[in-house]
């Protein structure tokens, strides 16, 4: 699914250049659940950006199902990421004046699809995380783990190629954590391709593969299975 080869990625200000990404090169096969890790400020929120098609790199390829998309233009990217990609990220980012329902209905509104189908497909997937009673709630009214159920069901509900979860159990406590991450390995056992960054040892076990990261490059690289 995604190939990068020698990827770059520059922050530059008037005194000084950092390097975010330092000739990174690795693969990611359909069906995977691979977990990325390193300190922070080694690259990994800056290389699930552009994996996410919301950044372009300064050098390198990036290819995405065999197509080459660096150098891809804010237009193609989008139109790229709202049929492929899902995102799940640490402060939910749900929106607070929608109800759990319309938040989870808005990536099918984007897309175009037809109000029928939209409510088949949002009522489906709320069932699916058993948040179906809460649909009518806004987010300031769930846990915080409701909320990131809510998320994650958003990020499903367009059927993405590839869920981008950014650390997903970064605000919960371990019970409504490890609840999200068993909600990602049924996603992924069901077909789904994820790719998680995270700081949690205990998280990056549920994945098949753990990639470390340090200084823009990749360090290490772990199979699980």
């Amino acid at each position: 699914m995604i190939t990068i080869n020698n990827l770059e990625k520059f922050y530059s200000t008037d005194e000084i250049r950092t390097i975010a990404l330092n000739k990174l090169s690795l693969n990611v096969n359909n069906g995977e659940f691979v977990a990325i890790m390193g300190p922070s400020g080694c690259g990994k929120s800056t290389l699930l950006n552009i994996l996410g098609l919301l950044d372009d790199p300064d050098g390198g390829s990036f290819e995405f199902n065999g197509i080459e998309v660096a150098g891809y233009n804010e237009r193609k990217r989008a139109e790229l990421r709202k049929h492929n990609i899902g995102f799940v990220f640490q402060n939910f980012n749900l929106i607070d004046e929608l109800t759990v329902y319309e938040n989870v209905e808005l990536p099918l509104i984007y897309t175009g699809v037809k109000t029928a189908e939209r409510k088949r497909r949002v009522e489906e997937v709320l069932e699916k995380m058993k948040i179906m009673h809460r649909r009518k709630h806004f987010p300031q009214q769930l846990s915080g783990g409701q909320q990131q159920r809510v998320a994650v069901a958003r990020a499903v509900v367009n059927n993405p190629k590839l869920i981008l979860a950014d650390e997903p159990t970064g605000n919960l406590d371990s019970s409504n954590g490890n609840e999200v991450m068993e909600l990602l390995v049924e996603l992924n056992e069901a077909g789904t391709t994820i790719i998680m960054v995270t700081h949690s040892e205990h998280d990056a076990k549920y994945s098949h593969r753990i990639i470390r990261m340090l200084d823009g490059q990749k360090v290490t690289e772990n199979s699980l299975i």
